[in-house]
This record gives structure tokens, C-alpha cells and sequence, in this order.
């Protein structure tokens, strides 16, 4: 060997010629043209591999090199260069001039130059495997099932495929899941090179080329026939030419009787089942045209990598897919579907997760009805986002319900709901605000437990933060809870919510409260200060404060409008419990009711006051409330210090009572009644004539 000259292997990193469009749209693999020695061999076309083609570098010219000779000009010559993330672009391209045009690589087959447009093979296993990197990392972008598909697709045609069918198993299945039925296979996607236009005259075409072969194949449905030709091939996994016979005789059964004869012959098509971790959910079929290079056998690996990697894709896709609906259906279960309609009183509320991918959250509110048409609101927080936090809110909110449906104080909620967390285990911690409003007296009482404090709106436009005591978090444990009671004017607007909406990376809570309280104010102003502003209006405009930094944590809104019920509207008497107790209690009704102008319902309220009264001296030892309520509907309420709740029941002709309830049942529009602290209420509801 000459000691001048030293050995330079050749790589298959190196990159593109200077001068390569990057938006070249044909995508095909290149090998650097080698810098010409003579202006006699600058016109010589580049190949793929030395000594291949016709007019190729000689071997040795191109192995040995003389250092400081032809490649002095280049000083980067011998460093290898890393891949590229996309396909390099081949030469001949337009804008490239001749010099491009005359290092463009000839067809294998025919020696003569591609036409415009059309893919060079890939002929070094280098190019494979830059292709199967960038393939890859391009499936593995996507998120869902479609990204996934159009990413396998985007990469394949047209740099390794003219054209690409991919069928999916329908319907997919989730984990572990046993499928039911037959094996359905329905075509996802299809992708292929568009027809070429001749775009050189600067127009279109007026009459468009004739579609090719390769756009009329495919089916959209096809039924996998246990032992059938198509069941066999999807069974073996590994793709296959379809000049096999196996897989020849499985092209009717997946593309449509009679499209098997648009398969270009030969080794023109590979068909890949996809299998996922436990077993086929579809096949991809990767086509070339009839003046392309067929496939090589090489080329079966390439395909089954994307299939592989396209198939794990799709499962997990499909994965992902269902533990987000399953999230998305406990975040909706979890939190009140509808607002409850309460009398002399107005709601609105807001929920926004933190994140699209994170959309489980500790985050609750809660309007519950309560005895005497009072209301009570509650906005609680559990720490963290996890299912597991969504799982402990959802157990809290429960209990909040049921102790709120025992009519206890605010303080007392409190109590037992830091009693519940601490019995669901260690570090189970939530704040929570728990208030109830009377539109009677035009009161609220609320208690705290480390949340964030309420924010009254009033109908002037000012707008304060209520002194609220902090207290404990719930779960702490050992602790006492203070409540207190506020005036709630008629149209004053409270605001509950969760700190997520006043406190970021960005801002500390306090800063954020303020904020807040200022948005509310001049929210208010605009509308002027004897209208207060739209509840859903009013709640969009807080959401909006919102920066691009301030979305850290979920957000539970829950705004409460009183408009609470005027002292001429309601009726309220003490009556003994004796045997004229009935009948004094539909005198008062019946005057009532003429000075409301609702003689209309003098008969059935008379009847069902009478019943239910009735029924409450029966076993009463204290004195029996009866209080009627016109609002939207005309109420009456029956109160006693009696425990125990009516049920209604069928009575038997031989029994001497048991019709009150039924006859209140089938007259009233609604009724019920509700355990309280010292004993219970009956209600029922009539239509306003």
C-alpha cells in the first residue's frame, strides 16, 4: 500500500449537497455526489454505491484519498455528520440549475434519470436505518390513534411507498380485554403521491390525469373468516411480499373481490399485520408503483418495524384513550351535573382543570337544599390531582351531603367531615367552606377550614372579603371550627372559589385575592348600581383574569346571588298541639290567601294543611310551626319536634288513617320531608294559578 495514501470508509451520515431545497417533497434517500477530480467527470451522476451503476467512481479512486489533495478545498470532508431528523432531498430539483439536475441518480433498472417527483430507492442499509430512526421518532409523536396513523402514513409515502393502506380492528381492543365477535378489519387511513400535474406552463392542466392503479385499492370493511387466507397471514406476524401465495390469496378477501388485480405484480407490495402486546389489531399494505423499484428483501424489515412501532403506538393510544374518558366520567359524576333551583336564591358555577391531560382533580362545590327554603354552599379542595384525590373528594362531598341533609350547623359539617378524612387515612387533607343562607331572614352563616375566604359583591359595586376565620385544614384533626353570621342583602352576589383562581407561580394568594375583589368591582361598575351584573357574565369575567402563568391548579367556581324573600311574602304561626290545631290552621290559610289574591288554591291548601297539621299534633309535644312561602310556587311548611320521618303507603279499607300523605302526594307538586336537630319538617309544594 502507498504510505501517501491513507484508507477513508465511506458513511452514511453524511449530509446533503450545499445548495439541497429542504422542502424538496419527493423524500428520498441520498448519498453525497463525490467532488468531481476533472471538469470531465463533473458531469458524471453520483450513485448510491461505487461501482453499481453505469459511469460510477472507481472504487479505489473513491476509498483511498490523497490527503490535502482533491479534498482540501472541504476541510469537514472526513468528520462524519450526524443524521438528519428528516429525509434528505434528492438532487434535480427545482430551482437547482443543471448542476443539481446533472448529479440526479438513474433508475436502477432502465440506467436512465427519475423523472421529476419521483423517490429514489433506498439502496444502503444506512438509508434504511435513517429512515426507520426518523419513521419512528415520527409515530412516536403522536398522542392519539389518529396522530399515530397519519404519522405512520407521513412517513412512509412517499419515501419508502407510493401508496399506503392502513386497517384497524374495529372495535379496538383496551388492555387486556377479550374481544367479542368476529375479527373486523376497516380501513383507517389511506395515503399515496398525488397524480403529477404539469405545472411547467405556469397552469393547471385543463383535462386531469387518469387515476392510477394504486388509487383504486382498498375496501373499506372486511371480515376475517376464521382459516381463511387473510387469518393466516395475520397470524404470522412478520409482513410478506404478496407474490407469496398466502398472501396473494389474502389480497380479495382485505381489499374487495376483484381489487387484488390493481396490486402491482411482483415484489410491488409487502402486507404487514400490526400487532399489538397481546395480539393483531390491523394490517398496514405498502405499495409501490409499476415504475418504481420493487421492494427488496431488506425492505420486509423496514416494514416490520413500522408496523411494530405503529401497533405498540396504537395500543397505547388507545389506552390513553380510555383511562382519559374513564377520568373525564369521574370528574363528571363527582361534581354536580345541575344546580339545584332554590328559592330566593341564584347560582352559577365554573369548573376548569389544570391541565387537558390532568383533568381530575380535588377541586368540588356543591349547592344543597335545605329545610325551611334555605340553601346550603359549599367549595372544598383536596390536595393533589391524581385519581386518588378525585376518589377522596368524591367521598367528602358525599358526606358534606349527608350531614348537610341533618340540617346540623356549618361548624358541625366541619367536624365530622375532618373526622371522615382522618378515618379515609394519614395525609388525606382537603380545605373546605361550608355556608348556609336563610332568604328568609336574609342571613348567612358560614364557618372555614383553610380555604380561601369568600368575596361579597354588593349591589352598590363595592366588593369585600368577608372576615371569615381561617381555622384548620379538615384531616389536621383536634381541632375546633368557628362560624359567623352575616347579612346577606338582596342583590348581593357571593363569590366561592378555590385557590387555583387567586394563587401561581406568578402571584401569592393574597396579591391574587385582591385582584379579584378589584375584577369584581369593576365588573359591577359597568352595569351600573342599581342592576348587579349577570351571574354567568359575572363568572366568565373573574375566569378571565387569568394569565398565561395562573394556570397551576384546577379551578371550582361557585358564584350565589340572593335575591332572598320580601316579609309580605311569608306566613308564620305557632299552633298547639291540640285537637283545634286543624282547624285554626286553615283559617289562617284561608286568609292568607285572600290577601295574596290566590283564592284559587284556598280548597287544596285547606285540605292538605289539614292532613299534614293533623298528623304533627298526633305526636307532637311542643308547640307545631305551620309557615306558608309565595314565591314562584306557594309552599307551606309543618314543623314538630318529632324525630321520625312520614312514609308514604298504600292504606288497606279496613285501616282508620294512613291517606294523608297519599292524598298530599297526588294534589301537591312536590313535597318531602327532612330530618332536623329537634325533630322534623313536612313540606309541600302547589302551582301558582
Amino acid at each position: 500500500m502507498d504510505a501517501t495514501r491513507v484508507t477513508e470508509h465511506p458513511t452514511s451520515f453524511d449530509r446533503p449537497p450545499a445548495g439541497t431545497d429542504p422542502a424538496d417533497p419527493r423524500g428520498a434517500f441520498l448519498r453525497p455526489p463525490v467532488a468531481p477530480r476533472d471538469p470531465e467527470s463533473a458531469a458524471l451522476p453520483a450513485q448510491g454505491r461505487p461501482g453499481e451503476a453505469q459511469g460510477a467512481v472507481p472504487a479505489g479512486d473513491f476509498e483511498h484519498a490523497q490527503p490535502g489533495a482533491e479534498h482540501s478545498g472541504d476541510p469537514d470532508t472526513h468528520r462524519p455528520r450526524p443524521a438528519p431528523e428528516t429525509v434528505p432531498p434528492q438532487p434535480g430539483a427545482p430551482g437547482d440549475g443543471g448542476r443539481r439536475a446533472a448529479s440526479a441518480e438513474p433508475d436502477r433498472r432502465t440506467g436512465r434519470p427519475l423523472g421529476p417527483g419521483r423517490p429514489t430507492p433506498m439502496r444502503r442499509d444506512g438509508d434504511r436505518l435513517r429512515f426507520v430512526g426518523a419513521a419512528t421518532r415520527r409515530i412516536a409523536r403522536g398522542m392519539d390513534l389518529d396522530e399515530i396513523v397519519m404519522g405512520l402514513c407521513r412517513a412512509t409515502v412517499p419515501t419508502f411507498a407510493d401508496a399506503i393502506l392502513v386497517y384497524l380492528r374495529e372495535p379496538l381492543p383496551v388492555g387486556d380485554e377479550r374481544p367479542t365477535g368476529p375479527l373486523v378489519l376497516r380501513l383507517r387511513r389511506t395515503d399515496r403521491i398525488p397524480a403529477e400535474r404539469d405545472t411547467e406552463g405556469g397552469f393547471m392542466p385543463a383535462v386531469q390525469p387518469e387515476p392510477s392503479e394504486l388509487e383504486t385499492v382498498g375496501a373499506e370493511r372486511c371480515e376475517v373468516r376464521p382459516g381463511s387466507a387473510l387469518a393466516e397471514v395475520l397470524r404470522g406476524v412478520r409482513p410478506v411480499f404478496t407474490d407469496t401465495p398466502s398472501a396473494r390469496a389474502a389480497l380479495p378477501e382485505l381489499l374487495g373481490e376483484g381489487s387484488e388485480f390493481a396490486v402491482p405484480g411482483g415484489r410491488a407490495a409487502i402486507l404487514a399485520p400490526l400487532r399489538g402486546r397481546r395480539r393483531v389489531i390491523g394490517a398496514a399494505l405498502f405499495l409501490r408503483g409499476p415504475e418504481r423499484t420493487p421492494f427488496e428483501a431488506d425492505d420486509l424489515l423496514v416494514a416490520a418495524q413500522l408496523a411494530t412501532h405503529s401497533a405498540l403506538g396504537i395500543d397505547k393510544a388507545v389506552l390513553y384513550g380510555r383511562e382519559a374518558y374513564i377520568a373525564d366520567e369521574l370528574q363528571r359524576t363527582m361534581l354536580p351535573e345541575n344546580l339545584p333551583r332554590c328559592t330566593g336564591v341564584r347560582l352559577a358555577s365554573r369548573y376548569l382543570p389544570a391541565a387537558e391531560t390532568a383533568r381530575v382533580g380535588g377541586d368540588w362545590y356543591d349547592a344543597i337544599p335545605l329545610p325551611g327554603s334555605r340553601v346550603a354552599l359549599v367549595v372544598g379542595d383536596v390536595m393533589g390531582h391524581s385519581m386518588t384525590s378525585a376518589a377522596i373528594m368524591g367521598q367528602l362531598r358525599t358526606t358534606a351531603q349527608t350531614l348537610a341533609g341533618l340540617d346540623l350547623p356549618p361548624q358541625e359539617v366541619l367536624h365530622h367531615l375532618d373526622e371522615q378524612a382522618q378515618r379515609l387515612g394519614p395525609d388525606r387533607m382537603a380545605t373546605c367552606l361550608y355556608a348556609v343562607y336563610d332568604p328568609v331572614s336574609h342571613r348567612i352563616t358560614v364557618a372555614n377550614a383553610g380555604h380561601p375566604p369568600p368575596v361579597l359583591l354588593h349591589l352598590g359595586g363595592r366588593a369585600e372579603v368577608l372576615r371569615v376565620p381561617a381555622g384548620a385544614p379538615i384531616g389536621v384533626g383536634g381541632v375546633d371550627f368557628e362560624a359567623v353570621d352575616l347579612d346577606a342583602p338582596a342583590g348581593a352576589t357571593l363569590l366561592f372559589y378555590t385557590d387555583g383562581l387567586v394563587e401561581s407561580r406568578l402571584r401569592d394568594v393574597w396579591t391574587g385575592i385582591e385582584q379579584l375583589r378589584e375584577r369584581l368591582a369593576a365588573t359591577a361598575r359597568l352595569t351600573g348600581p342599581d342592576h348587579p351584573p349577570p351571574l354567568e357574565a359575572l363568572c366568565d369575567e373573574v375566569l378571565d383574569m387569568l394569565g398565561p402563568g395562573d394556570r397551576d391548579d384546577d379551578i371550582a367556581l361557585l358564584a350565589a346571588r340572593f335575591d332572598g324573600i320580601a316579609p309580605s311574602d311569608v306566613a308564620y304561626w305557632y299552633l298547639e298541639p291540640e285537637d283545634a290545631a286543624p282547624g285554626r290552621a286553615r283559617r289562617l290559610a284561608r286568609r292568607t290567601l285572600a290577601r295574596w289574591g290566590m283564592e284559587e288554591l284556598t280548597d287544596s291548601v285547606e285540605l292538605l294543611v289539614s292532613e299534614v297539621v293533623t298528623n304533627a299534633v298526633r305526636y307532637a309535644t311542643r308547640p307545631v310551626t305551620l309557615r306558608l312561602l309565595r314565591t314562584d310556587v306557594l309552599r307551606c311548611e309543618v314543623g314538630d319536634d318529632v324525630p321520625q320521618l312520614p312514609r308514604l303507603r298504600q292504606a288497606r279499607a279496613t285501616d282508620e288513617g294512613g291517606r294523608g300523605l297519599y292524598l298530599v302526594n297526588r294534589m301537591a307538586r312536590r313535597w318531602g320531608a327532612t330530618r332536623l336537630s329537634t325533630g322534623k319538617v313536612v313540606w309541600f309544594e302547589l302551582n301558582r294559578g
